[in-house]
């Protein structure tokens, strides 16, 4: 019986509700459009959480029970309380699997896994983006082809100002030239960290089925397994010296 897969879907949800036009895409918000293709695996439990309910909806009590955490931000970085920010980090260490969309990679969470500023170039004209699978043989890209084609995108651009990836597992292409190091596999500590660059409010890419597998495989790749827990400090030997 395959295990439950615990996944909280946090979103900004700003954009969506001062915006008509972005509304109109995400009647429910980006995390209602991803909860909504996810609900519908049987054995992924999913709950989602918003910036401006009460500590983020990220207590201590939905942390200590996601397995998967997926983080979407955008116009209000700053306005996460940094005190949760450390509850995510300490639990992303622990084991907890993290998957970072978009412009999330200017989220404080991410920018604290990192070490760097996590910049990159931008420009927003509604180009095709086209996601390349580099790494076939990769858990995250089970079930795709050999590329993703996204008819409208935001255009994100190298340099991107990250450590190198444990594994790239896409890059993309854009219209006007530039490529991306668009799904970005890291570990720390325990836990699995998944940035994937799809995303941009103003276009419909959270309903893009493609995109929605490759969120649903993130998490399970991202999922904590049941290795031991590491010990430090000062310590016994194990055999006997003499």
């Amino acid at each position: 019986m395959a295990k439950t897969i615990r996944v909280t879907i946090w979103n900004e949800y700003r954009h969506e509700k001062t915006s008509p036009e972005i509304a109109k895409i995400y009647p429910e918000g980006m995390h209602g459009a991803i909860a909504k293709y996810l609900k519908t695996r049987p054995d992924i439990q999913v709950r989602t959480a918003t910036l401006d309910e009460p500590e983020h909806s990220l207590t201590d009590a939905v942390l200590n029970s996601t397995d998967v955490l997926t983080w979407w931000g955008h116009m209000a970085h700053e306005e996460v309380r940094d005190d949760i920010v450390e509850k995510v980090y300490n639990r992303v260490i622990q084991g907890m699997g993290l998957i970072v969309l978009h412009s999330a990679h200017f989220s404080k969470i991410f920018r604290k896994l990192m070490g760097t500023t996590c910049d990159l170039k931008w420009r927003e004209i509604g180009e095709n983006e086209r996601i390349w699978v580099i790494e076939p043989g990769h858990p995250i890209a089970e079930g795709l082809g050999e590329y993703i084609d996204i008819e409208h995108a935001e255009m994100y651009g190298e340099r991107f100002d990250i450590p190198a990836p444990d594994t790239l597992v896409f890059v993309s292409w854009f219209k006007g030239g530039e490529v991306f190091r668009s799904g970005c596999c890291f570990h720390r500590g325990k836990g699995k960290i998944f940035y994937f660059r799809p995303g941009h409010e103003s276009y419909p890419i959270y309903h893009h089925p493609q995109v929605l597998k490759v969120i649903e495989n993130a998490i399970r790749w991202a999922a904590p397994t049941n290795g031991p827990t590491p010990s430090f400090g000062n310590t016994k030997p194990i055999e006997k010296i003499s």
